[in-house]
């Protein structure tokens, strides 16, 4: 087996990140939503820790998809009909994306939700 230099190794994880934002509608909303709550972050000048859990939490979304992507991918390619184990597979596996997303969004609002709030109630008439 060929060793392979490490810039391999970069350019064919780049490529598997490409893929998914290409062939994945989950993935480009999940970015989508990762810019939103960047500019939104930046906006609200958080706190550099606020700013690595806003972004651990953004990683474990996009990989928790990217994982999903993998999962679907390789079942995909080994079976043709309809089985009940690799749809239960591919269930949980989104399912586990489902649950990322979800406590993404609680950290969301955890972070974003007060500064966010003490700045928009004001002009929206709530204080």
């Amino acid at each position: 087996m060929k060793s392979q230099s490490l810039l391999h190794s970069f350019k064919y994880a780049l490529e598997g990140i490409g893929y998914t934002l290409r062939t994945q509608r989950n993935a480009k909303i999940h970015i989508t939503v990762a810019a939103a709550v960047v500019v939104v972050g930046a906006w609200l000048r958080v706190a550099p820790v606020e700013w690595g859990v806003l972004f651990l939490t953004i990683g474990a979304v996009f990989s928790a998809e990217m994982l999903n992507t993998v999962v679907e991918t390789i079942i995909d390619a080994q079976i043709e009909e309809f089985h009940p184990l690799a749809k239960i597979a591919k269930d949980v596996s989104a399912g586990a994306v489902f649950v990322m997303s979800v406590i993404a969004v609680l950290v969301g609002l955890c972070i974003l939700g007060p500064p966010l709030w003490a700045r928009l109630a004001p002009i929206l008439g709530f204080l």
